[in-house]
């Protein structure tokens, strides 16, 4: 039998001979061929097709899975270090606030001492410059008043006439003095 290649022949030649395939057209000889090339290529597709890429799907979905999962995971992650990270940075700022008032207080605190310490130098110095004082001013009577021993002694021998020895110039000098005081 010979086959020609033009299709429309086929539908020429199904189109007379009578019966239901024949009246619409159809051939039943190539619609058994083509029904066979089509089991043909699905058994084809089925066997070492579909299964490489049903395969390639599944890992892809697999891939897809476990990178959502570690996403996920990931996303935790960082809201867990974001959160301890805003815990830390509270911990600072609370740290910090008690630092800077544990310098504040210690300042002030410093500063009463340094105050208390600079008040008792002043009145350590002020204590000392009196008692110094005092000193110069004992230092300048005695001066003073053997000077005045001396004029009176001077005065006393212009007035007597003589020199007189140093016991008896004092005695002298002292009542001078005495009498001196009494007048004021």
């Amino acid at each position: 039998m010979n086959i020609p290649p033009n299709p429309q022949w086929f539908a020429a030649e199904a189109a007379q001979r009578p019966g239901l395939l024949g009246a619409l057209g159809i051939d039943w000889r190539l619609l058994l061929l083509q029904g066979a090339a089509f089991l043909l290529l699905v058994w084809f597709l089925g066997r070492f097709v579909y299964p490489v890429l049903i395969k390639a799907i599944d890992e892809r979905q697999k891939s897809l899975e476990s990178a959502s999962a570690a996403a996920a995971a990931a996303e935790a992650q960082a809201a867990r270090a974001e959160a301890a990270a805003d815990k830390t940075l509270q911990e600072a700022r609370r740290q910090a606030e008690d630092i800077i008032q544990t310098a504040h207080h210690e300042a002030l605190a410093m500063q009463e001492a340094a105050e208390a310490k600079a008040k008792k130098r002043a009145e350590f110095i002020a204590r000392q410059t009196g008692e110094q004082l005092e000193q110069t001013v004992l230092a300048a009577r005695r001066h003073l008043l053997g000077e005045v021993r001396q004029l009176v002694a001077e005065a006393t021998e212009k007035l007597v006439g003589q020199k007189m020895n140093s016991t008896a110039d004092r005695r002298l000098i002292e009542q001078a003095l005495k009498q001196s005081e009494e007048r004021r």
